[in-house]
């Protein structure tokens, strides 16, 4: 597999290192148990690029490696070292020779080890892969999760009981069959619920969507969301902790509502008249929320999702990483629960594929806040909504974020952000373009976004998203 110029500078230009992609300077050599290692976890987490002779501190640069002079024989070393194949490449740059390591994921259920542990990927390097990383890897060769049976031997009577079948039909705006037998075969065929011989096995599906009580089904008490409201910017007060007790679907709109009521207003003043504003917009506070539940890693048994209020923000986190980068929340879409997040479309819970995140960040443009924070760490995905600031009170990392995400926003929408489209972002007026340039080139130089290289002109300059 050839990498051209292209590629290498793509890669380059990544604002940060992933699960996928890794650089090392390794100007002279690179040691072959660290070089392992990598392509051990790299392998783990779905392979990706191991790139030698690049500084990894951004803005990066090809510095040249004069390691493994012959990529046959190291990637002849890896294959009788790993027993998988390793493609390993040299690579002219007119800066420098470069080496890149394509490393292909593991087989699916299968984890890959090496002198006895099985190696991930940290901030720190690779370290030996935790417990419930494990079992999540080795659970893939399983029935799909929501296919699993979340309480069996029920009959049509325990069915419609533990479940708000009339919810159901609601939500999807169906009138309620006649009979049990016709509400039973619908559930059915929603698979909802399976027929065991003369009995009825409650799907994980059925259970964490249409549970009148979550308690009832003991391995999903866990997924119950919980709303903590703070005194204060920190965790030392908790005024209120609230946890939720239906499935998602049947309890979504009342969680919505709860989150809603416990969220303070601002008065603010019109031009002829006061006015309240709630700290945050409903519409971006729910769009969070059916994220958070549709895009939790449903396989993390001993974490939840969290809603948490502080005086200045909101933080909605759920447990496991993102399929995708949290850059790209705004312009691609990717599901790890499709069955889940197709029936909660259905029902009006969560917007078509893609669109969520784009109206959140329209939102908070809108209501003139800071731009939204995504976040991952080892376990979970962070969505941070923050309470209005002035500008002057923006941070460095602030304008930063708020210019890549203008910049996307335009994007999707077949425009190019400029100069003047940032500024009325901020609502800056025109004497301070120089601010906002500053700011475009902090955003260049940290490599979120680029010049379009249609623009022929300085003055009315248009930027991209940098891997536009």
């Amino acid at each position: 597999m050839a990498t051209t110029l292209d590629e290498l500078t793509r890669w380059i230009k990544a604002p940060r290192e992933t699960e996928n992609l890794e650089f090392k300077e390794a100007k002279t050599q690179y040691d072959n148990t660290k070089l392992f290692r990598h392509c051990v976890a790299l392998a783990n987490e779905g392979g990706g690029k191991l790139i030698l002779g690049i500084t990894d501190a951004l803005p990066r640069k090809v510095i040249g490696t004069s390691a493994f002079h012959t990529p046959e024989g190291i990637q002849s070393r890896i294959f009788d070292k790993l027993r998988f194949r390793v493609e390993v490449e040299a690579l002219g740059h007119p800066d420098g020779r470069v080496i890149i390591f394509h490393i292909p994921s593991r087989p699916r259920g299968t984890a890959y080890e090496l002198d006895g542990a099985y190696w991930m990927r940290s901030s720190d390097g690779t370290v030996p892969m935790s417990e419930d990383r494990l079992r999540q890897i080795f659970d893939e060769g399983k029935p799909d999760w929501f296919m699993r049976s979340a309480r069996e031997h029920c009959s049509p009577g325990d069915v419609i009981q533990l479940l708000n079948t009339q919810g159901y039909f609601d939500l999807l705006k169906l009138p309620y069959p006649d009979n049990r037998a016709g509400v039973l075969e619908r559930m059915e065929h929603e698979k909802l619920i399976v027929l065991d011989g003369n009995d009825y096995s409650i799907t994980n599906l059925g259970a964490i969507l249409f549970a009148k009580l979550l308690d009832e089904f003991p391995d999903l008490r866990r997924k119950a969301p919980r709303f903590i409201v703070y005194d204060g910017i920190d965790k030392l007060k908790v005024r209120l902790d609230k946890l939720g007790t239906k499935g998602y679907a049947v309890g979504f709109k009342g969680l919505i509502d709860f989150i809603s009521n416990q969220i303070p207003s601002n008065e603010f003043m019109g031009k002829a008249y006061r006015a309240e504003m709630k700290m945050f917009p409903d519409i971006a506070v729910r769009e969070l929320v059916a994220n958070a539940l549709i895009h939790q890693d449903f396989t993390e048994v001993r974490s939840f999702i969290a809603i948490e209020l502080y005086s200045d923000r909101l933080e909605i986190s759920n447990p496991g990483k993102p399929a995708i980068s949290p850059e790209r929340f705004i312009d691609e879409y990717q599901s790890r629960n499709e069955k889940l997040a197709d029936l909660m479309r259905r029902i009006g819970v969560c917007e078509e594929r893609g669109s969520g995140i784009d109206r959140v960040i329209s939102l908070a443009e809108f209501w003139q806040l800071p731009a939204p924070d995504f976040r991952t760490d080892e376990q979970r995905t962070f969505a941070i909504l923050f309470a209005h600031k002035a500008f002057s009170e923006l941070d460095g990392k602030d304008r930063v974020r708020a210019c890549y995400q203008h910049c996307v926003l335009r994007w999707a929408r077949s425009q190019k952000m400029t100069n003047q489209s940032l500024r009325e972002r901020f609502k800056l007026p025109v004497n301070k373009s120089e601010t906002v340039s500053r700011i475009i080139r902090d955003a260049i130089d940290q490599g979120r976004i680029r010049l379009d290289t249609a623009s022929k002109s300085r003055r009315y300059a248009r930027y991209v998203p940098w891997w536009a």
